[in-house]
């Protein structure tokens, strides 16, 4: 059975810590061979236009987060909450290549998969 990992993350620089392990979480599991799906929601939606992750705060200790998105794009998948991308006037057009976005009958289908481990921050 493939190891899978969901990981929602909430937060973007409002709570800059949150989500930088969020998302160093989501690139050592692609570094590890897990199949990883990050969905981006709430003010980590940022994360998704071009750009957005540059305006993150650096922090002492941490990867970039952008690195560590683009980590996750190449060896994973990343998805916009389709409410959350509505709220900030995003379309697909918007978003970095490969981002999709997508709402919650698609999050709950990947976490409700046999075998899948889900992680909120």
């Amino acid at each position: 059975m493939t190891r899978s990992l969901v990981i929602k993350v909430t937060a973007g620089a409002d709570s800059p810590e949150r989500a930088n392990q969020a998302l160093t979480v989501a690139a050592a599991a692609v570094a590890s061979g897990v199949a990883v799906s990050l969905w981006l929601t709430g003010e980590a939606a940022w994360f998704a236009v071009p750009g957005g992750s540059e305006r993150f705060p650096a922090l002492e200790h941490a990867t970039p987060v952008t690195d560590l998105l683009e980590v996750v794009r190449a060896g994973g998948r990343v998805t916009l909450c389709t409410q959350c991308a509505a709220r900030r006037g995003l379309t697909q057009d918007d978003l970095l290549e490969g981002i999709r976005i997508a709402g919650a009958p698609a999050f709950v289908e990947e976490v409700t998969t046999d075998g899948v481990q889900a992680l909120v921050y």
